[in-house]
């Protein structure tokens, strides 16, 4: 019998989760909550052999940083990352901080269990790539590295000097490839940019240990 945790704060999401697990057999559940750093503190308290983690949780909590922290203290802990951010970064992310592998929310049941049987084998289980989303009239894949690092600064809600800054680029080239986005996109205003890119679940903010 493996023994689970759920770290999920939406609750449908979080409901879906606990019937997967609670119809399997050969699991255990013993913790569903709705914030990371719980999950860290309950991990010294409770065998675990397994971890269904978000990535954005209660309290703008970070789940890849518990992943990490978990990890460098349990690492026999398995902890696949659910997510339905479509961030490229999340999933290069979840692979630099530990994650075992990684469960786009968008797929099905059977997918999620047998990724889950997979991990609990040993294997590392990551898709090629993210989900394919429009933004505008633009596909996802349109947009360059540097494009993507300027849109999570947007999503911040930075000013361009600030971007510049972040980014060690000029103010000019922030606009550059603000503009070249805008072409791409068909959307009027980096406000209308960052809303979509936002709406979609393209690029997030997860305020802290950025991977581009």
């Amino acid at each position: 019998m493996k023994n689970v945790m759920i770290v999920e704060d939406q609750k449908m999401i979080q409901s879906i989760l606990k019937g997967y697990i609670e119809k399997a057999d050969d699991f255990l559940l013993v913790a569903s909550i709705e914030g990371a750093e719980e999950a860290c503190e309950i991990c010294g308290m409770k065998k675990i052999h397994l971890i269904l983690m978000d990535v954005q949780t209660a309290h703008r909590e970070n789940g890849l940083t518990a992943v990490k922290k978990i990890k460098e203290t349990y690492p026999d802990i398995k902890i696949v990352v659910v997510t339905s951010l479509v961030d490229g970064g999340i999933l290069e992310q979840a692979k630099c901080f530990g994650a075992d592998s990684l469960w786009y929310k968008d797929t099905d049941e059977g997918t999620l269990m047998q990724i889950v049987q997979r991990t609990l084998a040993g294997e590392h289980v990551f898709p090629d790539a993210p989900p394919v989303v429009e933004i505008g009239t633009a596909k996802s894949t349109e947009f360059t590295k540097t494009e993507m690092r300027v849109l999570r600064c947007l999503v911040k809600g930075l000013p361009y000097p600030k971007i510049a800054e972040k980014l060690s680029m000029e103010v000019v080239t922030v606009k550059y490839h603000v503009t070249n986005m805008l072409r791409k996109t068909n959307l009027k205003n980096k406000l209308q940019l960052a809303v979509a890119v936002s709406d979609a679940k393209f690029v997030v903010d997860l305020d802290e240990d950025e991977v581009d």
